[in-house]
Formats: structure tokens, C-alpha cells, sequence
């Protein structure tokens, strides 16, 4: 089953987070670009989590971000 996308952006830290579950303590952490961070299963090495640094000065720099990963958009029904 496909997981749901929630977005979060922190002001504060201008940090775009991008997730299919919340993050959890064993999950593994690894950079896959500049300022972006994948939080991974640590069992299946599946990415749950994306962390975006410095998300607001990549869009005023429009400096287009190409994220090193595959999604599978789909629309879903509403229950």
C-alpha cells in the first residue's frame, strides 16, 4: 500500500520536511544531495523521510531541486 505525503515546513530552521510516516529513533539518517537528508528504514533501506535545508533560499535563488529518488504519484480515492 502507497504511504500519504505530509508535508511540514519549519520556519525557524527553514527546513522542508517531507514524509510517509513520522520519524522514529532507529531510523538510519544519510545526505543524498546537497542539503538533503533521507531518513531510511533501517530494516528494508526504504526512504520514509526527506529533509530539505535551506528550503526557502532554494526558492528565492531559484535553485532547482532535483531529488535523487522515485516517486509514484497516484491520486487516491476518499474513504
Amino acid at each position: 500500500m502507497a504511504a500519504k505525503l505530509t508535508l511540514n515546513y519549519d520556519r525557524e530552521g527553514d527546513i522542508l520536511y517531507i514524509d510517509t510516516k513520522p520519524p522514529y529513533e532507529d531510523q538510519e539518517s544519510e545526505e543524498v544531495g546537497d542539503g538533503v537528508i533521507a531518513r531510511l528504514n533501517p530494516h528494508t533501506g526504504e526512504v520514509e523521510n526527506l529533509e530539505i535545508l535551506f528550503f526557502s533560499s532554494r526558492l528565492q535563488a531559484k535553485d532547482f531541486l532535483k531529488l535523487p529518488i522515485t516517486a509514484d504519484l497516484r491520486l487516491t480515492t476518499q474513504a
